[in-house]
């Protein structure tokens, strides 16, 4: 089958909407959360959001992401959010839980209210983990998450 004749929708090009986009981040881990932080705001700026249409809102740890993110969704000027946190496994579980809950309510909240949410919580097993997929070297997951939201922007407004 030739793809030549498929019409093809992508979000890597094109006009973005004006609105605000709010990044929710835990000050848990507050270090790798900052510099995920530095790096959505760098990446939406760079996109052409100024510092107007970029609101940051902290919350004590990632359990209270889905919370305020979905708050912040009430608001009609609000046309994405990007989830930030970091959650390092102990020795206990609670991680496990703690990770399961918040994606899958950031997941359902991003299908109901069919608004772009970008899941930027680090799931990792070390502080090591954490630092390489902060800025180190595996990236930086608060920029991954940002231009995910702005891909998802662009599509939607063609769709």
């Amino acid at each position: 089958m030739s793809t030549e004749a498929v019409t093809q929708l992508t979000g890597i090009a094109g006009e973005l909407p004006q609105g605000t986009i709010v990044i929710v981040a835990s000050r848990y881990n507050a270090g790798i959360c900052d510099s995920l932080v530095r790096g959505s705001v760098e990446t939406l700026q760079a996109a052409g959001y100024g510092a107007e249409s970029i609101r940051v809102i902290r919350v004590p740890g990632a359990w209270e992401l889905p919370a305020i993110v979905k708050r912040t969704l009430a608001d009609t000027q609000v046309i994405a959010a990007i989830a930030l946190g970091c959650v390092i496994k102990g020795e206990t579980t609670h991680d496990e839980h703690i990770n399961r809950a918040v994606s899958l309510a950031l997941m359902d909240m991003g299908i109901e209210t069919q608004t772009p949410i970008a899941f930027g919580l680090l799931t990792c097993n070390t502080t090591e983990q954490a630092l390489h997929r902060s800025g180190g070297n595996v990236g930086n997951k608060g920029i991954e998450s940002a231009e995910a939201v702005l891909e998802l922007l662009r599509l939607m407004a063609k769709m």
